[in-house]
């Protein structure tokens, strides 16, 4: 709890938990409660002259903070598991177009059962998938059946003409097999004759089609020694609509016997199998995360991977090894693995998130690491130095290389964020340009102007349409990328702005700026909503922030603290101790369960929940 609470408020107490909770239930915690005499009248002042709507507010952040303290100790450390299995290629393609196929006829049944036609449809085109093309098929496939079995040979040759049929030499070597033992039965030798020359291309067994030929001049089907068990037309008739579908199965079947989910979900109901196939990867997801649950979790969304909600309060390691000040960090990818840090001795080091240990050491740069970021799947690393340029490192290969070394800018470059698509990257720096590169490529596509001073952080929003940069000029500003223009800019702070971070969703922005502030702005509105303090950030350096998830905000500062505050109440919930110099910068990874924070020590450092510590609110 900030220091300002606690003056304001002498009756209450700070809430300190057991996280081993000794068998108790949340509920049986004794909270602070509000007083008697207070409750007693709406306008009422206490004897210390606090009104009742003082006392009120601070109730609500009371028992806010009971809410985040019940739900930050209900899980208990496990640790990582590292032997998990990971989602490769090998094991799940997701550009395989079957398994694409698959996800857009399962989404478009359920359109289609719940009465949206219209986006149904919309699916359709977009994904240019045929269904319409597969239902004329089936109707097709039950045509050619009744034809064979009513003798329909016009219409058989006809529906035989299309491709899947026309492409199993087998089957239209039967179908014309038998069509020709027809007309030899009904002493049709002229139409038998000419179905001799397909029989040849199409034959199979040479001593059958001297049988076929022989047939030509017998008195009876069974006069040749190949088909002296022929069971007459109306049985053979059916015996080859039984191959014909033994066909259609064959191609309908997957490879491990199982058919494919066509013919499952017209058995089933496909909104209780989506909610039952849920079920086990949010249990994998619970037992194979950081901290397990005291209590079963209640999951509210299947478009978001479980994760544990913990308050970190302990260092968990220290990593060491950097020969400066480490002014940058990042969890690799979204699972977090691993760690990238930029340091003033010019170099990036890679670290293993769960031992803690160097796995390798990027050097290239002749200048300061200002900052770095990762692409999703932790395949790239980009740099962002003093020198004036960008490095892009390949992180695939055991050794990482650089692979491209970005130009342009004139002095110090000091942020860089790899874009939500991973195919671009954007930068920005002294020289006050924004510039966005292509990363498959290394070229500048484009460059924007409008800050006045050096810009100091550069993000994208989450759908990838805009940029927002923060600057020395005390503005924000946000570009469309598409036509390089600002859209609109926020000049709100007193300070330099050191640091912007948008939210998953993309409608909260937080700022940190050198006015002593963290504040939370509503995107759409373009006003600030709350203003986070207690931390320092007045001098030379880039002090920044960034969301713990959609609860909480850390950060940062000159006081060598890394500050975790509520984002409802915008109070400071924990200071985590530990490092002697600055911290610039605390990173969350959802994934992992940990913060890692870096510092002006030439540390970093991972925090992690610890139950043998009391979590102190």
């Amino acid at each position: 709890m900030s220091e300002e609470v606690k003056a304001s408020n002498s009756e209450l107490s700070p809430i300190k938990i057991n996280a081993k909770n000794n068998g108790k239930n949340f509920e049986d915690f004794d909270y602070p409660s509000r007083s008697e005499d207070a409750s007693e009248a709406d306008q009422e002042t206490t004897e210390n002259g606090d009104s009742h709507e003082e006392l009120e507010e601070l109730d609500d952040k009371s028992r806010r903070r009971k809410t985040l303290a019940a739900s930050a100790t209900a899980h208990h450390h496990v640790g990582a598991h590292l032997k998990c299995i990971r989602p490769t290629e090998d094991i799940f393609n997701p550009e395989d177009p079957k398994i694409r196929e698959d996800i857009i006829f399962m989404i478009t049944q359920y359109l289609s059962d719940e009465g949206y036609n219209t986006s149904k449809m919309t699916i359709y085109d977009e994904a240019n998938v045929k269904w319409h093309e597969k239902e004329e098929r089936v109707a097709e496939f039950k045509r050619l059946k009744k034809a064979i079995l009513d003798g329909d040979w016009a219409e058989v040759d006809k529906l035989s003409a299309k491709p899947l049929i026309k492409n199993h030499k087998s089957f239209l070597y039967a179908v014309y097999k038998q069509q020709y033992l027809e007309y030899i039965e009904h002493q049709e030798t002229q139409k038998a004759s000419c179905k001799m020359k397909p029989l040849e291309h199409l034959q199979t067994t040479p001593n059958e089609f001297k049988d076929l030929c022989y047939l030509l001049t017998a008195k009876a089907v069974h006069d040749a020694p190949s088909f002296k068990n022929w069971e007459g037309v109306g049985p053979a008739r059916e015996k080859l609509v039984e191959q014909f579908q033994n066909m259609l199965n064959f191609e309908n079947t997957d490879k491990d016997g199982t058919h494919q989910v066509q013919e499952f979900f017209g058995l089933t109901n496909l909104l209780d199998f989506f909610l039952g196939v849920s079920s086990s990867p949010v249990a994998y997801q619970i037992e194979f995360s950081r901290y397990h649950p005291r209590i079963a979790p209640r999951v509210n969304t299947l478009l978001q991977d479980y994760t544990s909600f913990v308050i970190p309060n302990a260092v968990r390691a220290t990593l060491t090894g950097h020969r400066g000040n480490v002014k940058c960090v990042e969890f690799v990818g979204e699972e977090g693995r691993e760690i990238v840090s930029g340091s003033s001795d010019n170099t990036i080091r890679i670290w293993e998130t769960e031992s803690a240990k160097v796995i390798g050491i990027l050097e290239g740069h002749e200048s300061r690491i200002w900052d770095v970021s990762s692409n999703k799947n932790g395949s790239m690393v980009s740099s962002a130095s003093g020198d004036g340029t960008i490095k892009l490192w390949d992180m695939k290969a055991s050794k990482h290389s650089c692979i491209f070394s970005l130009v342009g800018h004139s002095g110090d470059v000091y942020s860089v964020k790899v874009h939500p698509g991973d195919n671009h990257v954007v930068s920005g720096g002294y020289d006050k340009i924004i510039r966005f590169y292509d990363a498959s490529t290394g070229q500048l596509v484009k460059m924007f102007t409008g800050h006045q001073l050096s810009v100091s952080k550069t993000i994208f929003n989450p759908l990838g349409n805009l940029i927002i940069s923060g600057s020395k000029d005390n503005t924000i500003k946000f570009w469309d990328i598409v036509s390089g223009l600002c859209v609109r800019t926020i000049s709100s702070h007193l300070g330099e702005v050191t640091s912007v971070e948008m939210n998953t969703s993309g409608t909260l922005l937080l700022s940190s700026s050198k006015d002593n502030s963290n504040r939370l702005w509503d995107v759409r509105m373009g006003r600030p909503i709350k203003r986070l303090k207690g931390h320092q950030n007045t001098s030379k350096n880039f002090i920044r922030a960034g969301f713990v998830n959609d609860s909480l905000i850390v950060g940062g500062s000159e006081d060598g603290i890394v500050y975790i505050w509520d984002q409802d109440t915008g109070e400071v919930l924990q200071k985590l101790r530990g490092h002697t110099g600055i911290v610039y910068n605390a990173i969350w990874s959802q994934k992992q369960s940990l913060f890692v924070s870096c510092s002006d020590d030439k540390t970093l450092k991972t925090w992690w929940y610890d139950e043998s510590v009391p979590l102190e609110l």
